[in-house]
Order: C-alpha cells, then structure tokens, then sequence
C-alpha cells in the first residue's frame, strides 16, 4: 500500500512539474504571437498612412489608380506572408506546449 502512494505521489508530481513547463511554453508562445501581431499592425498602419500620403499627391486619376493598385498588391502580399508566419508560429506554440507531456505518454504505453 505504502509503495502504491510513493508511485502515486511521484506521478502526481511529475504531472504537475510537466504542467507547469507546458504553462511556461504556452506562455511564452503567445508573447511571441502578441509581439508579432503587434509588429504587423504597426507596419501596416504606417504603410497605410504613407500610401495615403502618396494617393493625395497623386498628379491624376491614371496615377492614384496605379499607386492603389500597387499598395494593394503590396498589403495583400504582406498579409499573406505575415499570416503564414502566424500559423508558424502557432504550429510551434502547440509543439513546445505537448513536448514536456511526451515522456508521461511514453511511460504510460
């Protein structure tokens, strides 16, 4: 009996202790997410605001139609990019977060 809760307790702590790395990935993780998503909206609302500069000094009608044509070739391109990295980023956040629950699974098979 007294050997079934020493295992029982050993189990116990290592779930928590793997817990907790998984915690500390997940969180990390997600910085890393926010600092991105951030970043992206940063640039973009300053792309944005200087392509508007542009567009109102636009010398004719042709010329404003190129210039939006281009920054939206630009922004489409750069939202593609960015929401790749994105799915990147969270493909890893969901493996770093199992990756400390792979030994608990090994040594219950």
């Amino acid at each position: 009996m007294s050997q079934t809760y020493e295992d029982f307790s050993k189990y116990g702590k290592e779930f928590a202790d793997t817990g907790l790395k998984s915690f500390a990935s997940l969180s990390k993780g997600v910085q890393t997410i926010a600092s991105e998503a951030t970043e992206y909206t940063k640039k973009s609302f300053e792309n944005g605001a200087a392509h508007f500069e542009k567009l109102l000094s636009a010398k004719s009608l042709e010329n404003a139609v190129e210039l939006q044509s281009d920054y939206a070739k630009q922004a489409y391109e750069a939202f593609v990019a960015e929401a790749t990295k994105i799915s990147e980023l969270y493909a890893d956040l969901a493996k770093d977060a199992y990756k400390p629950f792979e030994s608990l699974t090994a040594k219950a098979k």
